[in-house]
């Protein structure tokens, strides 16, 4: 008998939830195949179109991926921005071990438009940590910090490979975060970024540039972040 419905769902639902399940479940990762369309029609008893309708709601979500000539599968994470959330957090929701790489951990001056949107003098000296983001072995993101000098300079010692710098600031600087104010465009990877990125030039990517608050309504943190543009879903409500 088709099992078109279960626990009020439409048989489309149900199909997408057993698929999230598996995965959530560590039974499939990143890569493997899913089943074709008249497999899962066969397996839950309803219409090819059903089935594919299943299959083209998780695309729209970036859950599978249809590759021309070889099938669907599972894919990459894909990381949302609806949320002011620390990179360790981003990757928790997801179910991944956060991974990153610190290429540069030191105190700057002279970066007089940044210490502006920091709201310090122009020849205040800041502290600048420049990590490449990793989802398993592949680099996604390129995040470069800057923060007063004066207030973190223990950061330059901070094990920020391995550990939030939310949750750092949090712990040891008594330091909460509750807002950004952010500025996303569109741009292409170039020299240094595409190589750190294991990109070729000229790949897209998004560019995202936060000035981030305490609950003080001080600014604490300036992120400039190079995201690969595949990787990432912008979600955006607009109220009227």
């Amino acid at each position: 008998m088709p099992q078109s419905r279960n626990n009020g769902l439409p048989a489309y639902q149900q199909i997408q939830r057993a698929i999230r399940q598996r995965i959530e479940g560590k039974q499939m990762k990143h890569g493997d195949p899913v089943s074709s369309e008249r497999e899962l029609a066969r397996i839950h008893g309803v219409s090819l179109m059903t089935a594919r309708h299943a299959l083209a709601g998780l695309e729209r979500e970036g859950i599978v991926e249809r590759r021309p000539g070889a099938g669907t599968f599972v894919a990459p994470p894909r990381i949302h921005f609806n949320k002011l959330m620390s990179y360790t957090e981003q990757m928790a929701s997801r179910g991944l071990p956060p991974s990153s790489k610190v290429i540069v951990a030191k105190v700057v001056e002279r970066e007089q438009e940044i210490a502006a949107r920091l709201g310090l003098a122009a020849t205040s000296r800041l502290i600048k940590i420049e990590r490449v983001r990793h989802t398993g072995d592949e680099p996604f993101a390129l995040e470069t910090c800057y923060l007063p000098g004066d207030e973190f300079a223990a950061l330059v010692d901070a094990p920020l490979a391995r550990t939030s710098l939310f949750s750092t600031l949090e712990h040891d600087f008594d330091v909460q975060l509750a807002y950004a104010d952010e500025e996303v465009d569109a741009t292409v990877a170039e020299g240094r970024v595409a190589q750190l990125l294991n990109l070729h030039v000229g790949a897209p990517l998004l560019r995202i540039r936060q000035v981030i608050y305490s609950t003080k309504t001080k600014p604490v943190i300036y992120v400039i972040g190079f995201y690969r543009s595949e990787r990432h879903s912008l979600f955006i409500r607009r109220l009227r």
